[in-house]
């Protein structure tokens, strides 16, 4: 099933390009063997993209149901398990499209778009089922806010001609694993009974970390813009 020319072409590409987000994971054996898989299958990188806005569509869904009906541990898991889901597919159509040779014309705007909206369905949806009424919804949309904007600092960038700045602390992959975290922290509060804490506290976290990536990524685009001829 591996494709060797595939696999072989993967690994150095994948770490050579400074406008590609730096994934460890992408150099991985399992993982280009997984997406040399889709690809013989014909699975293009933007119907991937595509699955992943299914992820988030679902994995919200998950959060609001936490929010408004009947909550259990197994609600919390499934979403964990989307934020999962959306960050693989967010790999992989990257590897298709690189490595397997299957870029499109429209393939930036694939890459992009469905990644914002990915973003703003779980975040917003984690501050209702933050249970921290109004405080955790604000801290939801602030958060959805705060993780476009800085995907538009890198964006702007990359558009004046520098290499798309992907600093942290609390970048893209960040977020989705400080949301992981959250959702089983969150899963075992059902299971003993605690109050729910922990959805809480991770947004204040990632609004907080998001903002000083905004700050970080807005100071790095000032300096460039500055230095160049």
């Amino acid at each position: 099933m591996d494709d060797p020319s595939f696999l072989s072409s993967s690994a150095g590409s994948s770490q050579s390009n400074p406008n590609r987000r730096p994934i460890k994971m992408r150099s991985t054996r399992w993982a280009r063997a997984l997406a040399a898989a889709f690809a013989k299958f014909g699975v293009r990188p933007n119907q991937v993209s595509l699955f992943s806005v299914a992820c988030a569509l679902i994995g919200a869904g998950l959060f609001l149901t936490e929010a408004f009906g009947p909550g259990s541990s197994w609600i919390l898991i499934g979403a964990a398990v989307c934020i999962q889901l959306r960050l693989l597919a967010n790999m992989l159509d990257g590897l298709i499209a690189v490595e397997g040779g299957h870029q499109t014309k429209l393939g930036e705007l694939y890459n992009e778009v469905p990644d914002r909206i990915a973003d703003v369905f779980f975040l917003a949806s984690v501050g209702y089922a933050s249970a921290h009424a109004a405080w955790g919804v604000a801290l939801g949309w602030s958060a959805s806010v705060l993780a476009v904007g800085t995907a538009y600092i890198r964006a702007l960038g990359a558009r004046r001609g520098a290499a798309q700045d992907f600093c942290g602390p609390v970048a893209k992959q960040q977020r989705m694993f400080l949301l992981t975290v959250g959702s089983l922290g969150a899963a075992g509060e059902h299971i003993v009974g605690w109050p729910r804490q922990s959805l809480f506290w991770m947004l204040v976290i990632i609004n907080f970390g998001t903002l000083v990536t905004w700050i970080r990524r807005t100071l790095h685009l000032a300096k460039r813009l500055e230095t160049a001829s």
